[in-house]
C-alpha cells in the first residue's frame, strides 16, 4: 500500500524491513541513514568507518555527476575523458601504461576512451620509439587549448562545491582523504 512521507514521495511498505521507495524515485539522506541503521542493528560494526566511507563514495558520485553535467557536458566530455587529459596536460607525453594508472582505470578502459579523444582531434596516440608493444599519448594542440580554457571553469566549480568549508577545513578534508589513500598504497607495497 503506497503512502506519501513528509517530502512527498510515495513508498511502499516491505514485508519485512524498511520502507521502499516507489520504483524510479531517490532516497533523501535521512532516510537511508534510518534504514541502514535498521538493517544493522545489533550486528558489532565499525560505523564511524562505514559512514566514512560511505560518505566519501556518495561524496564523489555526486561531485562526479555534477561537473559531468554542468562543467563537461558543453565539451562532451565525460569525467573519465576528462582524467584521462588532464593527465596527459599535466604529465607531457606519456605511456598509455601510465595514463591508465594515474586515472585509475585499466588498459581497456583507456582504450576507448582514446579513441574517443582521438576521433575528436584531442589526443594524438603513437608507438613508442624504443619498443612497438608500447604506446605514448600527448595531447594534440586542440587538446592543450581545451585543457587552458577548461581547467579554471572546473576549479570555480570545485570552489562552488567545496564553498561550505573554510579554506582550513578544505585542507584538512584533503589531507585526511590523502591518509587514506596513502595507508592503502602502502598495504598494496607490503
Amino acid at each position: 500500500m503506497a503512502r506519501a512521507t513528509p517530502a512527498g514521495k510515495p513508498v511502499r511498505k516491505a514485508a519485512d524491513g524498511p520502507a521502499v521507495l516507489a520504483p524510479g524515485e531517490g532516497h533523501t539522506l535521512a532516510e537511508t541513514e534510518r534504514a541502514v541503521a535498521q538493517r544493522l542493528a545489533g550486528m558489532e560494526l565499525d560505523l564511524p568507518a562505514m559512514a566514512v566511507i560511505q560518505n566519501v563514495y556518495r561524496a564523489a558520485g555526486t561531485i562526479r555527476n555534477h561537473l559531468e553535467r554542468t562543467v563537461l557536458a558543453p565539451h562532451e566530455l565525460s569525467w573519465t575523458g576528462w582524467v584521462v587529459l588532464w593527465v596527459v596536460w599535466i604529465w607531457g607525453e606519456i605511456e598509455t601504461r601510465h595514463v591508465a594508472t594515474e586515472a585509475g582505470i585499466s588498459k581497456g578502459t583507456l582504450t576507448g576512451v582514446v579513441g574517443t579523444l582521438q576521433s575528436r582531434g584531442l589526443v594524438v596516440r603513437r608507438t613508442h620509439p624504443g619498443d612497438a608493444r608500447r604506446a605514448l599519448l600527448s595531447l594534440t594542440p586542440r587538446g592543450a587549448d581545451l585543457m587552458v580554457d577548461l581547467f579554471p571553469r572546473l576549479n570555480k566549480e570545485e570552489g562552488y562545491l567545496t564553498a561550505s568549508l573554510s579554506p582550513e577545513e578544505a585542507t584538512e578534508l584533503a589531507r585526511k582523504l590523502r591518509q587514506i589513500v596513502e595507508q592503502l598504497e602502502a598495504g598494496a607495497a607490503s
